[in-house]
């Protein structure tokens, strides 16, 4: 059985967290990815997602992690959906969901609270276990404001704890460091449940190093430890990069254990911590699901051995100067119908060959991970629409350009 964090506050949270930002399809993909014909999302394979869900209970997960905002917002009516036919009793399960008021038409009270209405509407659910404040510092400070101080909505979501129709208030965590300030300024009002920062072995001491705007996992744990407010890890895998085959990484990780993936050692890195609730993973596949249900039962927490290794690891993946992308789809849907993150995920898989790929490779490559019918770089117009949405603070439209001009170098190079 999995292991659990001892919540003094409720019953106990397994450790590892279902996120559901990245439903299976049923064309084989996942509802926050590119399908041939636009978006996978009204084609959730609900059959397979209610499969999971239940998997995961009777393999004592029981922490389901949504917002308005995921899986081109079909997330929180599928994952309630899934929960109901469960079998399980509302009791059995944690429900964590967001306010997501992203854009500036949902900035206004009234429609904060429509947008929780809704979410116990699409959950199936009279209360919300943990209520957060989503993507707190994604933009500017400015931008936190008229999201959540300006407008009432920290208050408001306050009072709705008073009420009882959430459990536990906290916040999600992404860029500016002046917004995580004022929440941990704030705290003594808001008396935060639970924070939800991006941390692994690489953002661990790495993140600010990665870009500037940043706080580095080690410091934003250490601090929430202090203040006594429980840590809930999104990102423990990189998007992906740190659960990818990467000869670099398996240099220094495989060694101490051969068996082991790569991405049953991220998550024990994150789950060595004491003060972290919980881990969430965005498990598409069964054998994804199948496979981290056996990592967490139980954890075995990382050696100093075994920390060290992975510091070192961490060291080797950030010498390859790969992009910074997490495959969060916060860019996405792109206006000119460009796949950013798989664009952006060609190139790491080139920057990261253990072998240079030859001209050929590349164009190959190129055309495997992002089909004709779909648009390439040279599609892109620098309208730069997606770059205020990247939590990384990536500039998307100059990377994209450098990856045109690469593929048109490999054109010249075959020709």
């Amino acid at each position: 059985m999995t292991s659990y964090f001892k919540n003094e506050k409720g019953m106990p949270i397994s450790l590892l967290g279902y996120g559901a930002m990245r439903m299976p399809t049923v064309d084989g993909g996942h509802a926050n990815g590119w399908a041939p014909n636009g978006y996978s999302t009204t084609n959730i394979d609900q059959e397979l997602v209610n499969r999971q869900i239940k998997y995961l209970l009777e393999h004592g997960v029981n922490y389901f992690d949504t917002s308005p905002a995921y899986c081109r917002g079909e997330s929180e009516a599928r994952l309630g959906k899934a929960l109901a036919e469960s079998g399980y009793d509302r009791k059995d399960y944690i429900i964590a969901t967001k306010l997501s008021n992203f854009a500036p038409q949902q900035y206004p009270l009234e429609k904060c609270k429509e947008m929780f209405e809704k979410s116990l509407e699409y959950l199936q659910t009279d209360y919300i276990d943990n209520y957060l404040l989503h993507s707190v510092g994604n933009g500017s400070f400015a931008t936190f404001e008229e999201r959540y101080v300006k407008n009432g909505a920290a208050d408001w979501c306050l009072s709705l704890k008073e009420q009882g129709r959430i459990k536990n208030l906290g916040f999600s965590y992404h860029g500016d460091p002046k917004a995580f300030d004022w929440c941990i300024e704030h705290h003594d009002k808001y008396h935060w449940d639970f924070c939800q920062i991006q941390m692994n072995y690489v953002d661990w001491l790495h993140a600010k190093e990665v870009n500037d705007r940043n706080l580095d996992g080690k410091y934003l744990y250490e601090l929430l430890t202090e203040k006594g407010i429980p840590v809930v890890i999104m990102e423990p895998l990189l998007g992906g990069r740190l659960a990818r085959y990467n000869w670099a990484l398996a240099h220094e990780l495989s060694p101490l254990d051969p068996s082991a993936s790569l991405a049953k050692w991220a998550f024990r890195f994150c789950g060595t911590y004491p003060n972290v609730m919980t881990v969430l993973s965005g498990m598409t596949r069964m054998s994804d699901i199948e496979e981290n249900c056996e990592t967490f039962s139980p954890l075995k927490p990382c050696s100093a051995e075994e920390l060290a290794a992975l510091e070192r690891a961490a060291q080797a993946l950030l010498k390859l100067n790969t992009i910074p992308c997490n495959n969060c789809q916060y860019c996405m849907p792109c206006p000119y119908g460009l796949d950013i993150p798989q664009i952006l995920t060609f190139k790491n898989v080139v920057q990261t060959s253990p072998i240079p790929m030859t001209a050929k490779e590349k164009l190959a490559l190129y055309k495997k991970m992002i089909p004709e019918e779909l648009r390439r770089a040279d599609h892109c117009t620098g309208c730069k629409r997606c770059v205020p949405h990247c939590p990384q603070s990536i500039d998307i439209p100059k990377v994209i350009q450098e990856i045109d001009d690469m593929m048109e170098e490999v054109k010249n190079e075959i020709h």
